[in-house]
C-alpha cells in the first residue's frame, strides 16, 4: 500500500473528516433555521401589502420575489389598478427610501440622475457640488418609463445594471439597496418610446396587472374612499432584505431544476430549438440573463413558501413574467395572432 492510500485511513483523518461531517452539520441546520425565518417574515410582509393592495396576490408574491432577488420589476397595467400605491406600500413595509418620477418626453438624464452646479464660496472660490437626483433611493417609481426619450432611458440603464450612475465623467454609487419598479400602460402608445431590448433583459419580471375580481374591487370600494385608510406596518428593514438577498443565493438547487429551467429556456431561441412553433414564430428568444433569473426566481419563491428546496413547479410558475418580455415574435406571427403565451405555455408543457 503506498504511502498516500495509508495516510487516507490514519486516525487523525478520520477525525478530520467527522469534524467535516458536523461542521456541514451545523452550517445545514444554521441554513434551516435563517431561511425558515425569512420565509415567517416575508409571509408577514405579504400580510401587510395585502391589507393595502386588494385583489392582486400574484402581482405582490412575484414583486416580493423580485426583491428578494435583487432585480427590478417591470408593471403593465392599465391607470387605476394601484401600481404606485404598491410602490409606496412597499416601501413602508421594508424601510426603504422610494421615490417617484413621472416619464414625459421632456424629461431629461440630469432630471433622474443629478447634476454638478458651480458654486462660488465667500472667498471668491468657484467648485462644481453635484447635487443628487431622485435615482439616488432606495426604490425608484419610474412612472409610465415608456414616455421618455431613448436618451433618458439609457440613463437609467445604468443605475439598473451597475447600481451606480457617470456625471461629469464620475462615478456615484447609489443606496442599497436598489430597486426600479416601471410601469407602462398597455393602452395609450402614441407619443412613447418603446424600451428596447437591452434595457426589457435587465428587468427581472414583467408582471400583467389586471383588474381585480369582484370581491377584491368591493374592498377597494369600500376600504379605500373612508376617512381613514392607515398606514402599513414595518415588517422588516433594508438591511434585512439585503440579508435575505444574500441567504436566497445559498438555497440549493436540484439537479432536475437546473436541467428544466436550461431546457425551458434553451428551447425558446430559434436557433437551438427543436419545437417548430418557436422556429417559426419566434424573432428572437431569451438569453443566459432569463437562465439566472429562473435560478434566482424559483429559490426565491421556495423561501416565500416555506420550502428550502425548489421545484420544477416554481420554474413553471415563474416562466411567464421572467420570459415574456426576453422575447419577440415575428411580423408573420403578430399577423397570424399568435401571442407570446401561448408560445411560452408550449415550453412549458416541454417541461412539466
Amino acid at each position: 500500500m503506498s504511502p498516500k492510500a495509508q495516510t487516507k485511513t490514519t486516525p487523525k483523518n478520520k477525525a478530520k473528516s467527522k469534524d467535516n461531517e458536523t461542521s456541514e452539520a451545523i452550517n445545514s441546520d444554521a441554513l434551516l433555521d435563517a431561511v425558515d425565518k425569512l420565509g415567517r417574515d416575508l409571509a408577514a410582509a405579504r400580510k401587510a401589502i395585502g391589507g393595502f393592495i386588494y385583489g392582486q396576490n400574484q402581482v405582490i408574491e412575484e414583486t416580493l420575489i423580485t426583491l428578494l432577488a435583487g432585480g427590478h420589476v417591470l408593471l403593465i397595467g392599465v391607470p387605476g389598478l394601484g401600481k404606485t400605491r404598491l410602490v409606496e406600500t412597499l416601501g413602508m413595509v421594508f424601510g426603504l427610501d422610494s421615490r417617484r418620477v413621472q416619464f414625459t418626453p421632456d424629461l431629461m438624464p440630469a432630471d433622474i440622475l443629478g447634476s454638478e452646479v458651480l458654486e462660488e464660496a465667500d472667498s471668491g472660490r468657484r467648485a462644481f457640488r453635484f447635487i443628487k437626483g431622485p435615482v439616488f433611493c432606495q426604490v425608484l417609481m419610474a412612472d409610465e418609463i415608456n414616455r421618455a426619450s431613448p436618451r433618458t432611458q439609457s440613463a437609467l440603464l445604468q443605475a439598473m445594471q451597475e447600481h451606480r450612475v457617470s456625471v461629469a465623467g464620475e462615478y456615484h454609487a447609489l443606496p442599497e439597496p436598489f430597486h426600479v419598479l416601471a410601469t407602462q400602460n398597455p393602452l395609450e402608445q402614441e407619443g412613447t418610446y418603446p424600451l428596447p431590448e437591452a434595457q426589457l433583459d435587465r428587468f427581472f419580471m414583467q408582471i400583467n396587472v389586471d383588474y381585480p375580481e369582484l370581491a377584491a374591487e368591493r374592498d377597494i370600494l369600500i376600504n379605500t374612499t373612508g376617512a381613514d385608510e392607515g398606514t402599513p406596518e414595518r415588517v422588516m428593514s433594508a438591511d434585512e432584505l439585503m440579508a435575505g438577498q444574500r441567504l436566497v443565493r445559498r438555497v440549493p438547487v436540484g439537479e432536475s431544476v437546473a436541467e428544466a429551467i436550461l431546457e425551458l429556456v434553451r428551447a425558446g431561441r430559434p436557433e437551438t430549438t427543436d419545437i417548430d412553433m418557436v422556429r417559426e414564430h419566434v424573432s428572437w428568444g431569451p438569453g443566459p440573463r432569463a437562465s439566472q433569473a429562473l435560478m434566482l426566481g424559483v429559490r426565491t419563491r421556495a423561501v416565500i413558501e416555506g420550502r428550502l428546496s425548489p421545484s420544477i413547479d416554481d420554474v413553471l410558475a415563474l416562466a411567464h413574467p421572467i420570459l415574456r418580455h426576453r422575447m419577440a415574435l415575428s411580423f408573420a406571427a403578430r399577423a397570424e395572432g399568435v401571442t407570446l403565451t401561448s408560445i411560452i405555455d408550449s415550453l412549458c408543457e416541454r417541461v412539466g
